[in-house]
């Protein structure tokens, strides 16, 4: 008997280490994933966003997995949707973000 309350007393260490890594770190990066691909999904036409890169463009059109963006007056590049790291709104003259949780 001894041999399996030895082996018992030191699961439960591994078991709490799991536990905690579960919702220290597993569970928040879930979340934040869940939060960036609702952002995405809710991306239309005419929305300013930021990508991955720090280029801000104006959402002309979208495809299947990716947006068309116009950086500039009649300048257009096509990217991947999992490259837009946020969206920016404009309020007055001030531009605030709207970022898919937190950076």
């Amino acid at each position: 008997m001894s041999g399996q309350a030895g082996l018992l007393g030191m699961m439960w260490p591994l078991l709490l280490f799991i536990v905690i890594f579960y919702f220290l770190l597993i569970r928040p990066q879930k979340k934040r994933q869940k939060q960036h691909q609702d952002m995405l999904n809710s991306i239309k036409r005419g929305d300013m966003v930021v990508t991955a890169g720090g280029i801000y463009g104006t959402v002309k059109d979208i495809k299947d997995d990716s947006f068309i963006l116009e950086i500039s007056d009649g300048v257009k590049i096509r990217i991947l949707k999992s490259a837009i790291s946020y969206t920016v709104k404009k309020s007055g003259s001030e531009v605030t973000e709207a970022a898919a949780g937190e950076r």
